[in-house]
């Protein structure tokens, strides 16, 4: 199987640059644990795969350019693995690495209609992969479907012995049937900034479900405002912290990772240690909240792929900035390091993908990854190609 790898991930022999300017000509010398796993098994890594600015800059990438989706050339792939999502919904190859501290591997899965797994957070070992933040990052799979990720899980997850963030074993006997599964659905911050189109999608996906056999239950989250902003404080600054011997070439960098690093270097210790101190009890809040349930099953993205001139996506006809939609129903599930996944649910109002997000209790990666096989079982959705791509 030969699979694509996000351009913070090493791979022995290939050019890895983070999608910037400073890191010249470097050449990995050996292989990231994620990428010697699949040699083993017997893949072929293919292709260096774009990336945003050490997977965070903005969509104007300062050493490559921009991504444009294959579904519409105007529009952007969603970031930061941007490459991965463009590369897979071409058809150029049927896997492919990203990573995940904010939405990274979702967002591109939901814009260009193909299938993202961020992993229960440690499951798949960091070692090689350049970090934007050490807290939060996950590294995990991208491909056209749930059984494609299902298949490939097992041979990437599992502690490596040199990342002391890793843990866990990838646990396939945790998958279950549809029938009789309890379904959380989620109101309040997870339906708001989404475009009628994207839930009317969410909705169909779970009566798919329903007719399965599963049972819907309404789940309150509360407020989870604050821990999505604590989110970003965390990033920013972590992301501040591992750039600052690069202050001085600072007028290189994308002037949306500039601004990320200047707004981490305004946080105070305080700021920073208040997020990282909340952070177990919104675990434990969320984990509360889904006591009752299996998995949640949550609208993905606010509305169709943000326009490259503008960066701005319409919800509802209004256009609003990137920011401002994109990561609402992506960050607490980096924060809390649940695993999230994001598949196609049909198409928005102007024919490109909506998507919906599968979350799980920590290690039910396998779980998550049952109910959207199901779905695709029955629908055609991951199916589609972009008109280009055909």
């Amino acid at each position: 199987m030969p699979f694509g790898i996000k351009d913070i991930i090493d791979c022995a022999g290939a050019p890895v640059t983070c999608g910037s300017r400073l890191t010249g000509d470097r050449v990995a010398g050996t292989d990231a644990t994620v990428v010697a796993r699949l040699r083993a098994a017997g893949a072929i890594p293919l292709a260096m795969l774009a990336t945003t600015e050490f997977a965070c800059g903005s969509a104007h990438n300062p050493r490559y350019g921009a991504v444009a989706n294959p579904w519409n050339r105007t529009r952007w792939t969603g970031g930061s693995s941007t490459g991965s999502g463009a590369a897979l919904a071409a058809r150029l190859m049927p896997l492919a690495l990203g990573t995940d501290t904010g939405g990274s591997i979702r967002v591109p899965a939901s814009w260009c209609g193909v299938t993202g797994l961020k992993p229960t957070r440690g499951l798949v070992p960091r070692t090689g992969v350049a970090p934007l933040s050490w807290t939060l990052d996950h590294v995990g799979p991208m491909a056209r479907s749930a059984e494609d990720l299902a298949r490939v899980m097992p041979w990437i997850a599992g502690p490596d012995g040199t990342d002391p963030h890793a843990a866990g074993r990838y646990d396939a006997a945790r998958a279950r049937g549809i029938a009789g599964l309890r379904i959380g659905v989620p109101d309040g911050w997870f339906t708001t900034m989404q475009d009628d189109a994207v839930l009317a999608a969410w909705q169909d996906m779970l009566r798919v479900l329903e007719r399965q056999g599963a049972r819907l239950v309404p789940v309150d989250l509360g407020p989870v405002a604050t821990a999505h902003q604590d989110g970003y404080t965390i990033v920013m600054a972590e992301l501040a912290a591992l750039q600052e011997p690069d202050l001085d070439r600072a007028a290189a960098l994308d002037p949306g990772t500039r601004a990320r690093m200047d707004q981490g270097r305004l946080f105070s210790a305080t700021d920073y240690l208040r997020a990282l101190r909340r952070r177990p009890v919104v675990l434990a809040q969320v984990l509360d909240a889904l006591a009752d349930v299996d998995v949640l099953v949550t609208p993905g993205l606010g509305g169709e792929a943000a326009a490259l001139d503008t960066l701005t996506v319409e919800v509802n006809g209004e256009a609003h900035p990137l920011q401002a939609v994109l990561p609402r129903n992506t960050m607490l599930f980096d924060y809390t390091g649940l695993p999230a996944l994001m598949l196609p649910t049909g198409l928005g109002r102007t024919g490109l993908p909506v998507a919906a997000q599968v979350v799980g209790k920590p290690y039910d990666d396998a779980l998550c990854l049952a109910v959207a096989a199901a779905f695709q079982r029955e629908t055609e959705h991951h199916r589609i190609v972009p008109p280009e791509a055909g």
